[in-house]
């Protein structure tokens, strides 16, 4: 939709999934929003809106008046330092809050047996001192959750914060209230108090809460090794001078100078020098690439022998290493499916949560143990406590950040969350033939000319027209001409037809280039040379056809090898029973003999482009879920089709756009781990649902019947959500096998 635009924000104050849900649906109320997501686990809302109607800062007001923070442009720019002052604040708030807590649990000692040989000192049970002890923890740890408490309530909302309050609220001050009491009576020593339970809940949520920021922090650990290939300053030409600036400074146009051993700052064009490339960290491959005038340099890679002399072409967010990156922060912000099912339950567990603990506190002091205050209030505050929806909140997203941040450490980039969770359903496998089960590296073998002209000029002729064109084909036929020393004259006119040749005016001369039924539309006739063609086909060689001014002056034949790994990824796919298609615009006899060579029993010849595009499409309505892996302009309409679109690294720009996910290491076991990965990483989700939805099934019955003390149910609640963490994080381990 044209006029869209979208805005990124950090938001700090979220406390578990409900505020999270709250965000969420405030932000698409507003006028002018047409899709918002708020990822829990990152902080992070993303707004999609129509920026005629709104503009950031009118995000940032909404947000305060729902009782949260959205970080500023210029605060974003510093969100890591951000993210460590928070966790350097929550680690000082649980150090205080132990240090005064650890008193208060020695007195529980006393009330078990087996440790009854411990001396705890007296000092210790006197209720004054407690009082002191849990009045500093209720106040100075406890302010957070208060003030978050209260901005929820005034909202007309309920989170996490607010069972906090509730249950160590009435801890604290039932506890002030029997101590008050007892005074008044003129009772002097020891009493039943439960200042330690509130004093313990408050460290046990503080300390959970350090562990998920650390744990939260591991996620992201992918996006970090991509920030970190990025060199800080560059060398630049400007008003006659060399200077260093920073990478920021550097603008489109600019010149830079490149040294042997150092990091190419922005993608551009090679003007003068020559060299070798370290491009790994974008293909994969661990072969250096040759660079020389008018090749193109990605930034971040590193320049190995020679000095390079280049022109800025992609700077700041345009740089391909940028665009990596946008899509992994993308695909770990964005929202599975199955977490529609967790905001449904998020938006009423806390209401419902109060509801329950004011039933289970009447239930014991109306009918169980009739007028017990203190008897009816331990199990309402127990109900509070451990059913706080963080493992909930996290259960998700930890998972989808820790598979995405996973797969871009081994070059798979999804552009978005739902692509790795749909991915595990994948039950056709399309692949286009030339670059993708072919090594696209054509080598011309045949050259048979059908006129006077030498074999020379004819060869000549073609690598002119072809010149401007980056088909596999075109290349070969213009590197064959290169080894011949030929002369290679750029072409006065040029037109690429998708799927079928090339047209193009060299001199004085019409030039078309493509295939027997391209040739048939541009009215060049080629039967005769029909068994010809036939037999080079047979051989697994594809044929163009070439003419000059209507008439067919020569026949080009070139040959591709096949990717080592083709057919040992073909084999698991049929493992996995996976149906496997050949899908190509070269001609059936080459693409079958292809096809025979790595196993794929079902091909498909010929094909335009929309032709590909329409017989995905069938696929589809047949009632399979399509992936189609292609890197060419010709497979773009078929990309955007599929299911699940899945470009090799080494294709072109538009491919990958077109694509739902980037295979960058150019390696065809990319499409089985993609596979592997979208399983593997809904199996954790549902493993960390599970622990969820159980924990808070069995705990929230125990705590009714007033089997878990309050600090235990404390205890459980605040490690129910770095477990979640914990599991997710097991994904990280996971290693891809390129034999698996």
């Amino acid at each position: 939709m044209s006029g869209e635009k979208q805005a990124t924000l950090q938001i700090e104050g979220m406390t578990c999934a409900a505020c999270a849900t709250r965000i969420e649906k405030g932000l698409a109320r507003m006028e002018g929003v047409l899709r918002s997501n708020v990822n829990y686990a990152l902080e992070r809302s993303t707004i999609i809106y129509n920026p005629s109607i709104l503009a950031r800062h009118d995000f940032e007001q909404k947000i305060a008046k729902l009782g949260y923070r959205a970080l500023t442009e210029e605060e974003e720019q510093g969100k890591e330092d951000i993210k460590k002052q928070t966790y350097d604040y929550h680690v000082r708030l649980f150090l205080f809050s132990a240090l005064l807590t650890f008193p208060l649990c020695l007195t529980m000692i006393f009330h078990f047996h087996f440790l009854s040989f411990m001396t705890v000192p007296s000092i210790l049970f006197e209720p004054l001192v407690q009082f002191v002890l849990a009045t500093f923890v209720q106040i100075i740890v406890g302010y957070p959750f208060y003030l978050r408490a209260f901005q929820a309530v005034r909202n007309q909302h309920a989170n996490m914060d607010v069972l906090i309050v509730l249950g160590t609220s009435a801890a604290y001050l039932y506890s002030v209230y029997l101590l008050f009491e007892s005074r008044l009576a003129g009772i002097q020593g020891p009493i039943d108090l439960y200042f330690e339970a509130s004093a313990v809940i408050l460290t046990l949520v503080m300390l959970g809460k350090c562990l998920e920021l650390k744990a939260k922090g591991r996620t992201s650990q992918a996006i970090k090794k991509l920030l970190s290939l990025q060199p800080n300053q560059a060398t630049v030409f400007r008003h006659g001078k060399q200077i260093v600036i920073a990478v920021t400074d550097v603008m489109e146009g600019d010149h830079l100078l490149v040294k042997p051993g150092e990091r190419i700052p922005v993608d551009g064009v090679v003007l003068s020098g020559t060299s070798s490339v370290d491009e790994s960290m974008l293909t994969g491959e661990s072969k250096p690439s040759e660079k020389m005038a008018g090749a193109f340099v990605f930034g971040a890679t590193v320049n190995f022998h020679g000095a390079l002399r280049m022109r800025a072409t992609r700077v700041g967010k345009e740089s391909f290493l940028a665009q990596i990156i946008q899509a992994v922060e993308d695909a770990q912000g964005s929202k599975a499916n199955i977490q529609q099912l967790v905001d449904r339950v998020s938006h009423i567990f806390v209401p419902s949560v109060i509801f329950i603990a004011i039933v289970v506190f009447c239930a014991w002091f109306f009918i169980l143990l009739p007028h017990d205050l203190k008897v009816a209030l331990i199990p309402a505050i127990s109900v509070l406590v451990i059913a706080c929806p963080c493992a909930l909140g996290l259960a998700t997203p930890t998972s989808i950040m820790a598979g995405s941040g996973r797969a871009a450490e081994y070059g798979i980039f999804f552009k978005s969350g739902v692509l790795l969770e749909n991915a595990k359903d994948i039950n056709m496998v399309v692949f286009d033939k030339t670059g993708t089960i072919t090594q696209g590296n054509m080598k011309v073998t045949d050259l048979v000319v059908y006129s006077d002209d030498t074999y020379e000029k004819v060869l000549s002729l073609a690598a002119s027209a072809e010149s401007q064109s980056e088909h596999p084909i075109a290349q070969a036929v213009v590197r064959k001409a290169k080894e011949e020393n030929l002369q290679i004259e750029p072409p006065i006119f040029f037109e690429s037809v998708t799927g079928g040749g090339v047209r193009a005016k060299v001199g004085l001369d019409d030039v078309v280039l493509g295939t027997r039924s391209f040739m048939k539309l541009e009215g060049v006739k080629s039967d005769q040379l029909e068994n010809t063609i036939r037999t080079y086909e047979a051989s697994g060689k594809s044929v163009i056809l070439f003419a000059r001014n209507k008439q067919l002056i020569g026949l080009i034949a070139v040959a591709d090898v096949i990717k080592p790994e083709a057919i040992t990824v073909i084999q698991r796919l049929k493992k996995r029973n996976v149906e496997v298609c050949l899908m190509t615009g070269d001609n059936d006899r080459t693409a079958q003999t292809i096809a025979k060579q790595v196993g794929i029993e079902h091909v498909y010849a010929e094909m335009l482009p929309n032709q590909k595009r329409e017989q995905i499409k069938r696929f589809k309505q047949q009632g399979y879920q399509v992936a189609m892996v292609g890197d060419g302009i010709n497979d773009a309409p078929a990309l955007s089709e599929a299911d699940i679109g899945m470009a090799l690294g080494t294709g072109t720009d538009i491919a990958i756009e077109s694509a739902d996910v980037a295979l960058m290491k150019n390696h065809l076991a990319g499409v089985v781990h993609v596979i592997d990965l979208s399983q593997k990483t809904m199996r954790n989700i549902k493993q960390n649902l599970f622990f969820a939805f159980v924990y808070n099934g069995i705990g929230l019955p125990l705590a009714a019947l007033g089997l878990l003390t309050p600090w235990v149910a404390g205890a459980a609640m605040a490690f129910s959500s770095v477990s979640v963490v914990a599991n997710a994080l097991r994904l990280q381990r996971y290693k891809l096998s390129s034999n698996k």
